[in-house]
């Protein structure tokens, strides 16, 4: 692994964290095609730098939050499941999910297809278009249960984005609504799975290139601010169709990109 691998991945990791098409799918991918050894430090570094997105919106939304206690006590009761599914099975996650290309393709695969099926599905419900003050809107019921959504994205492939935006659209969240709690949920989600992270594993971090994981870090951060601001901006006037054929084109590529 190089700095120009490290900036790259910066690149995916800012771009996709907050797309409905898996973030962590992308960078097992990106490794796999850029021949990077899929060592326990290049698993590290792929968890890490997406706090490097998280700041982003942290810079973005900080402020509203700040001003909005019960904001921050709902996006903590979403944040519940995710926890308890997350320590439950971390060693099982990093040691047999991270790095397994199979379980992204047919992660992507099948949730292509779930996103297309769920289009269909939104298309008979009026879509709202609402401001951020109306996240808080969202009742404790309904936070919880897109928290359990979300837990289902600890399968690398699946996308955390895209678990909580289906999720909540199902549970009647408008879609404005519904991004930017799940833009919320990030932080503490991905706070909580990097410093896990770097608590059982700071010795074979600090062994490895801690530069590069500061580049990969501002990078994403940098790229991360102006992806969030362009997805508000297309969910504002366009439905997650191409999301779900992008999802089942990739997975077929790659498909065949592994078999040649």
């Amino acid at each position: 692994m190089n700095y120009l691998d490290a900036v790259l991945l910066g690149i995916i990791e800012g771009i996709t964290e907050f797309l409905p098409v898996s973030s962590t799918g992308h960078l097992i991918l990106a490794g796999s095609i850029l021949n990077i050894p899929s060592t326990e430090f290049l698993k590290s570094f792929e968890i890490i730098i997406q706090l490097g997105a998280i700041l982003a919106v942290l810079f973005l939304y900080g402020k509203v939050l700040l001003k909005n206690f019960e904001l921050i006590k709902k996006v903590m009761v979403a944040f519940i499941p995710t926890a308890i599914i997350g320590l439950s099975f971390y060693k099982i996650i990093k040691t047999y999910l991270l790095g397994n290309n199979m379980v992204v393709i047919l992660s992507l695969f099948i949730g292509g297809i779930i996103i297309l099926i769920f289009d269909k599905w939104e298309r008979k419900n009026p879509i709202e278009v609402n401001s951020l003050e109306k996240v808080l809107n969202i009742s404790y019921k309904q936070a919880f249960w897109v928290g359990v959504f979300q837990a289902i994205s600890v399968i690398p492939g699946v996308s955390r984005s895209a678990a909580t935006i289906i999720g909540g659209r199902m549970l009647g969240v408008s879609r404005i609504q519904i991004v930017e709690f799940s833009f919320l949920l990030a932080i503490p989600t991905m706070a909580a799975a990097s410093g896990l992270d770097i608590l059982k594993n700071y010795e074979i971090i600090l062994s490895g290139n801690v530069g590069m994981l500061i580049v990969g870090f501002v990078t994403s951060f940098i790229v991360a601010i102006f992806a969030i601001k362009t997805f508000l901006e297309f969910v504002k006037k366009h439905s997650f169709v191409v999301f779900g054929w992008y999802r089942i084109v990739l997975s077929i590529i790659i498909t065949l990109y592994f078999l040649s």
